[in-house]
């Protein structure tokens, strides 16, 4: 019994040693916790100006207009915001899926610009766009 008691304290220890593999790991994290910030940041692209048109259209978008003195007008007929509910509401369900273009003046109160849109998406739709004049045009 005694040889095979010594031969087994000398023999191969058959564990791996996780800590060289911690160590790295955690090398590993510090680096990318470091380096992650530096990845988001985007660089500087001058894009060149374009000339060309807006692609035609398949159908004709819904547009809803409000004017300076914060009448609301859809598709060029005057609606107040219940009716705007009502009109947008009784559309298909496919058309649901098509983006509605809102143009506000640009001195119409934050408030109802904001009140606009949150009926629009009441009535069921879920892409809105903001129709805007370039800056290059308003010279």
């Amino acid at each position: 019994m005694g040889p095979s008691g010594l031969r087994n304290k000398k023999g191969l220890v058959a564990e791996i040693n996780v800590t060289p593999l911690v160590d790295v790991m955690l090398v590993l994290l510090i680096i990318f916790m470091v380096t992650a910030p530096m990845m988001t940041q985007g660089l500087e692209v001058d894009l060149p100006a374009t000339t060309a048109k807006a692609l035609r259209q398949q159908e004709k978008p819904i547009v809803v207009t409000i004017s300076e003195q914060g009448k609301v007008v859809l598709n060029k007929v005057e609606v107040n915001a219940s009716l705007l509910i009502q009109q947008l509401s009784a559309l298909p369900d496919d058309q649901k899926e098509q983006p509605v273009y809102l143009r506000a003046d640009k001195n119409v109160p934050y408030g109802v610009v904001v009140a606009t849109m949150a009926d629009i998406r009441s009535a069921g739709f879920k892409k809105l766009g903001m129709i805007t004049v370039p800056a290059d045009k308003k010279k």
